[in-house]
């Protein structure tokens, strides 16, 4: 049975240097706990997780809006393209045990309100305020500790 968990954190292409610094060390935090990473494998957010991640060691999964896998950010190790636009962010989701949302725009939140939609577990960092349902933390290090009291009660 397979048993890694799969952590989906979603976030927008372009971001601050500040929110990408945020996303890196939330992505080394992730590959040290050796959970796999879901995001949506391009740039901002989602090459700032793939980083961390990828570089202590971890899985990462990017689910792509294209057709073509090299448009990954060269941190993702599985590349997938969907061909299928902004709709893929219902599939990174799915994929995912527990969601967490980094700043963003109008696509990260959509993929807050299919996590919500759908009963996963959304964790906040720096995002969208004020969303009945998010648990919102201030630090990488806090989404961690919220991602293993979630694991806990899911086992």
């Amino acid at each position: 049975m397979y048993k890694k968990t799969h952590i989906g954190v979603v976030g927008a292409g372009e971001c601050s240097l500040e929110i990408y610094k945020v996303a890196n060390e939330l992505g080394h935090l992730i590959g040290k706990n050796d959970w796999v990473l879901f995001c949506g494998g391009l740039g901002g957010v989602m090459e700032g997780v793939a980083k961390g991640c990828y570089k202590s060691g971890g899985m990462t999964v990017g689910i792509l809006p294209g057709n073509e896998k090299d448009s990954a950010n060269p941190f993702i190790t599985l590349p997938i393209a969907t061909g299928l636009g902004e709709a893929r962010n219902l599939l990174i989701v799915r994929a995912s045990d527990v969601v967490v949302a980094i700043a963003g725009g109008f696509g990260t939140l959509s993929e807050i309100g299919f996590a919500l939609k759908i009963g996963k577990p959304v964790i906040g960092l720096k995002t969208w305020p004020d969303i009945d349902g998010i648990d919102y933390v201030e630090t990488p290090e806090q989404v961690i500790d919220m991602v293993a009291k979630y694991l806990s009660r899911l086992k």
